[in-house]
This record gives C-alpha cells, structure tokens and sequence, in this order.
C-alpha cells in the first residue's frame, strides 16, 4: 500500500488533517518529531542541533562546517530507512520535503490556503490580530528558509509536489475526501519500480554521506545502483576532484558504477573542499570593513572560516542566535567598544574564545581584557600567519571547553 507526505500549513484546516487521514486511511502518522527522535537514538547527535537544521535559518558559519547538510543527511538517512522497510505512513511535517520526488508510492501533498483566512483562524484560537500574523509570517519564514536551502525554491512552490489543494474555505472534510481520490489512483501504488526508487534514496544519502565526511557537498542521485555526482562549483584541477569523488563513492555497497559532471551552475563560484579539523566559525568584528574582508579573504585561503560585522551590537546579536567558536575583536569602535562587547560576550556565552586585536590599545587596556577573559590581545598591524597560528590554538581551547 501506498503512503502519504503532507506538508504543514499553519492555521489552516490541514492541522486537522493527519489524524483524520490517518484513521480514513489506514496510515500510521509519523512527524518531525518522531523522525529527530530516531535520528537521536541512531547517530548519538543532539535534538536540538536537528530541530535547528530543521526550523533555523542556516548558519552563516555552514559554509565552513556543512553543518546543516549534515543534520539533514542525517535525517534522510534514518527517513529512506523507513521509508524502505516500514508499511503505509502519513508523513506530516517538514521533513516531508526531504522525500524525494522519484519516489511515485508516496504521494507528496500540500493543503494550502490564503493568508487571510489563515489569520482568521488563528484571531478565532484567540489570538490577536498581530500575533496570528506574526506567528504565520515566522512559520512561513521558517518554510521558506528550508526549501530555498534544499531546492532554491519557495515552501509553496507547486513543483515540489504531487498535489496543492487550495482550501478556499471548504472543510477538513472535503479535503480529505479530494484527497482520497488521488490517493487511490493507479499512479501512486506501491510496484517494483517504486520499490527500487525507495532503495536508490537510501543508496544516494549513504554516498552523500560518506562525501560530506570528506568534506565534498555537492547533489546525489542513484539509479539502479548507478551514482552520479553533480559537481556546482568550478575548479582548477576536474579530473583530480574527479578521481578523488568517485574513489570515496565506489567503495560504498550498492554502488555499481560513478560518474561525476558538472552542474549548469557549474562556473557560478570557486569550489572548496571543506577541512573541517581547521577552525571553521570565527566571528571578526572590527568597524573597518576594509581591514575585515582583506584579512577575512586570506584567513579563508588558510582555511580558516571567517564571517565579519562591522559593529558590537552586531556581534551580539549573531552569537546569540549563531554561536562562533573564536572571536577576533577590534578594540577600539564607534558605539559599543570591545572592553564591553567581550565583557557581554562572557556573559552571554563564556565557551567563545575571544582575541582582541587593535592599533590602539593601551598595557591597561590589556589588563583589562585579559582579566575579562580574553584568549589572546594582539597589535595591527598584524602577522597573518601569527593570527592565523592564535585563531587555531583558540579554536582547541574553544573545542575542549565545549567537550568538557
């Protein structure tokens, strides 16, 4: 029998939906809850670390760390397995994008309606105007964060789906009763071919998995145990990463054969494979912009990953929400100056290593800083390479204090 993925559409009647569908067909619900509970147990990595991959915007360090892009294999991974071996499911959250479209015995659904009837719903639960429309737009933020991330595409674009069904008023009822009419079409049974698509998704997230170990993000697709690895990033030397791709791929069972091609967006930037020993979040804060993309540039040649703001009320507000490992900040700035943005910054989270760097410093401020908590004080101009020598050492010290 067949199965169902349903994508969640705040304050509208598809949250009535699953255990309806559920019960009027045979399903067994499973949600993104369930799916990061499994993950937990399987691979020993934290729930909250999923739920952000999941409904967090992306890093602006996951360029370095590929973090994201592994919580999310992580989650395929566990969802191909039981996609493959389990019975007929109602898929219901999120995650549900992460099924792919080559798979035709699960029917991908997305039950859509307008913003206006939506805040309606929700002013009827009791909230106010304002909150129901803050509470849809974040959701729909975190929607769109998500698919923009996977497909470069909007949450509602119809492309990512079998079916949109707009409400347009009709009741939790009715849907389901449309619903059930391409459920029970012929397209969607469950049939050898579907059988083998289901066992091609396993085999492709497995080899995306063992590249994204090595350091190599780039898109998967398996048939028939023939993998092909669509590399999106120029390179100066093709056949070498060409070689190195399809060594790490040919050793995964299941694999019968690798090809490796370019992607369309092939020329659009320079491709890097990701080092993930060497430090990979590292927050520059300095107020010239100049001075922070220069280094920034020849710190990233070293492969250290660096993301520069040019102010402390910056700087606060991304390790609130984004926390680095290492903090290079500039002394001396308009506003808030570095004594309190590393004093806030210990408060806030004392695990960040913070090396101060400035052109004006005093042996007082030195002290100060130090006694605040500070891994490193450095003077401009400054030695790259001894820079780069004090961001790894912080970076260890920032790793083993996590640990502990």
């Amino acid at each position: 029998m067949s199965s169902i993925a349903l994508f969640p559409c705040t304050f509208s009647c598809s949250a009535q939906l699953p255990e309806e569908m559920a019960k009027s067909f045979g399903l067994t619900i499973y949600d993104d809850k369930a799916l990061i509970h499994e993950t937990v147990l399987k691979y020993k990595v934290e729930a909250d670390k999923l739920s952000e991959s999941l409904y967090k915007k992306t890093s602006v360090f996951n360029q370095f760390t590929l973090e994201r892009e592994k919580n999310m294999n992580l989650l395929k991974a566990v969802l191909a397995e039981r996609i493959q071996e389990e019975g007929p499911t109602l898929y219901s959250g999120f995650h549900t994008v992460l099924i792919p479209d080559t798979i035709p015995h699960i029917l991908k659904v997305l039950v859509a309606d307008s913003k206006a009837s939506r805040t309606s719903l929700a002013i009827e639960s009791g909230l106010t105007e304002k909150e129901a429309k803050k509470i849809i737009r974040a959701d729909d933020v975190r929607a769109y964060d998500l698919t923009d991330f996977l497909f470069k595409k909007e949450a509602y674009d119809s492309s990512l789906y079998d079916v949109v069904i707009p409400v347009e008023g009709r009741p939790a009822s009715e849907i389901n009763e449309q619903i059930r009419k391409y459920f029970q079409s012929t397209s969607v049974l469950k049939t050898t071919d579907s059988i083998q698509a289901s066992t091609d998704f396993r085999l492709a997230v497995e080899v995306e998995n063992r590249l994204l170990q090595k350091g190599h993000k780039m898109h998967v697709d398996a048939e028939d145990g023939a993998v092909t690895l669509a590399v999106d990033k120029s390179v100066l030397n093709f056949s070498r990463l060409r070689d190195e791709l399809i060594s790490i791929a040919e050793k995964i069972e299941g694999v019968t054969s690798v090809e490796v091609e370019k992607s369309p967006e092939y020329a659009v930037s320079i491709y890097r494979q990701q080092k993930f020993e060497l430090p990979s979040k590292v927050l520059f804060v300095d107020d010239e912009k100049e001075f922070v993309q220069t280094v920034s540039e020849r710190l990233i040649s070293r492969d250290v990953g660096t993301y520069g703001v040019y102010n402390g009320d910056d700087a606060l507000e991304l390790i609130a929400e984004d926390r680095p490992e290492v903090m290079v900040l500039d002394l001396k700035m308009p506003g808030m100056n570095g004594v309190e943005v590393l004093r806030r910054t210990k408060e806030l989270a004392p695990e960040v290593e913070v090396i101060i760097l400035t052109g004006h410093g005093s042996y007082e401020d030195m002290r100060q800083c130090m006694e605040l908590g500070a891994f490193a004080y450095m003077n401009k101009p400054v030695n790259i390479e001894e820079l780069s020598a004090t961001i790894h050492d912080a970076n260890q010290a920032a790793i083993k204090k996590r640990a502990a």
